[in-house]
């Protein structure tokens, strides 16, 4: 497979093949679809080896991360067949005739369910090459939801995109699904045109806002618009109550400092800002130059000149100290910035920028309450982290505040981990992502790509499956407005 741009001509074809494939795929059964992504992940581990060590020579990343990332990647392949087992996702409803319905006029027979959205367009991102990249979260998601796939492959990690198509068309086909279910294209040119394309139904994104936000605009362009499920930026604040800085402040320092600095800072949930109380031991520790990792290559060089960038944006702001710094190296080495809370609530979008990459912002406050104001002032994030104790009075103000603001608060607990299960949610307000009401990750990332279809007066021979009246699907359904469990 040829990694360079995707001619035009190319691209039409690519999105054509999609929508015939599209349309075979959602007439598959769930388990057929199901038995598609075990085989998927099964491929794709029978491959680890070599995988993992290509993604190694272009990312820059460490062996231990990558397998670890690869087990997430085929785990959630086959979570999603699970899932399609279980048929909640249908969200069946069934609404028998009524000739006494008390609106005033008879009910007719509605039937509705969950059904594919059409092809998907993915574009991959750099940070995860295998979750978050070719047969990542959106792709398998979208497969589940019984649509096809065209995949835009990030230009950092070409050659194990086309590696890591090859392992998934060849399972998808040994597992008899419909050609072109999942193909790949390459270029910037081509991922634009493929959006533009009257075929393409729907597309996801993780990426910078820049990015996402343009791309967000031409699907919203397009003579039908489509949804856009962008994953963008998020700085992902963390704010220790003065009670926890004081019980164990010289701990949670260097919690913080491995969240941040895990995978060289370049994970979307990198905690980027942390408040604590002036005079905190927490503070001291994270003046210690020597608690740094050292400087290291960063994914790509566009990545590491928006780090550069960012760190020197941070630099240069008034009232902003350098806490601690590795020795430089091309501008890549991490950095930990100090200031106070009330130069962050003299200019928030300045300093409650994300940095992506081994940097963040320590800042200092005097009085609990400011914590209330700075969250009034977050933009969109994917989480916030409140460290604390049980007892502290601003807990029940402060958790209101966050969740008006975040897609996922957490206790004592940090946001570099990102479970994939049942009640995950990543995803946020804007800028974190561009459908606040929509996960990335976990379970309910398949309703992206579903759009409901209800069917009104059909005979029962010609309803689908899971709305017909006998439910040969065994699945879980509400009925008159009654929830009826599955009986298996």
């Amino acid at each position: 497979m040829s990694t360079d741009q995707t001619p035009s001509a190319d691209v039409d074809r690519i999105v054509a093949d999609a929508a015939i494939a599209s349309a075979e795929w959602k007439k598959t059964p769930s388990d057929a679809r199901a038995a598609a992504l075990v085989a998927v992940g099964d491929a794709l581990d029978a491959r680890a080896d070599e995988l993992v060590a290509l993604a190694q020579h272009e990312t820059h990343l460490a062996e231990a991360r990558l397998r670890g990332e690869l087990k997430r990647t085929t785990f959630q392949l086959r979570l999603f067949g699970e899932v399609l087992a279980e048929g909640s996702w249908l969200d069946a409803r069934i609404d028998h005739a009524d000739p006494e319905w008390p609106m005033g006029a008879p009910r007719p027979d509605l039937r509705r369910q969950l059904e594919s959205i059409g092809p998907v367009l993915v574009f991959a991102a750099s940070n995860f090459p295998f979750a978050f990249s070719v047969a990542g979260g959106d792709s398998a998601s979208a497969l589940a939801a019984g649509s096809a796939v065209v995949l835009k492959a990030h230009p950092g990690h070409p050659e194990l995109s086309a590696l890591t198509t090859r392992v998934v068309s060849e399972a998808l086909a040994a597992a008899g699904a419909p050609p072109a279910l999942f193909q790949t294209i390459f270029g910037t040119d081509a991922g634009v045109r493929a959006l533009r394309a009257s075929e393409i139904k729907a597309a996801a994104f993780t990426g910078s806002i820049a990015g996402g936000r343009a791309l967000l605009d031409i699907a919203n362009a397009r003579d039908e618009p489509i949804p856009f499920f962008g994953e963008l930026g998020s700085v992902n604040p963390v704010f220790v109550t003065r009670a926890a800085a004081d019980a164990r402040g010289e701990a949670l320092a260097g919690d913080f400092l491995a969240s941040v600095m895990g995978s060289a800072g370049q994970l979307c949930t990198k905690p980027g800002v942390l408040f604590v109380p002036e005079g905190a031991v927490a503070v001291e520790r994270l003046t210690d130059a020597s608690a740094l990792p050292s400087a290291g290559p960063l994914l790509n060089d566009s990545i590491a000149q928006g780090f550069a960038r960012s760190v020197a944006r941070t630099r240069d702001h008034e009232g902003v100290a350098v806490a601690a710094a590795a020795d430089d190296a091309g501008g890549t080495a991490p950095v930990v910035f100090r200031t106070t809370i009330d130069r962050v609530l003299a200019d928030a979008d300045a300093l409650l920028a994300e940095m992506f990459g081994p940097a963040a912002l320590v800042v200092e406050y005097a009085d609990e309450a400011d914590l209330i104001a700075v969250a009034g002032r977050l933009e969109g994030q994917l989480t916030a982290t409140i460290i604390a104790e049980d007892g502290d009075e601003i807990a029940p103000t402060l958790i209101g505040a966050l969740a008006q603001r975040a897609g996922r608060v957490l206790w004592n607990q940090w946001p570099t981990g990102v479970s994939v299960t049942w009640a995950q949610q990543h995803g946020g307000p804007y800028p974190a992502t561009t459908a606040v009401g929509t996960t990335s990750v976990g379970t309910a990332a398949m309703g992206r790509f579903l759009r409901p279809v209800a069917y009104q007066g059909l005979p029962d021979h010609l309803l689908p499956d899971a709305l017909k009246e006998s439910n040969p699907l065994r699945i879980p359904r509400r009925v008159d407005g009654a929830m009826q469990l599955a009986d298996r």
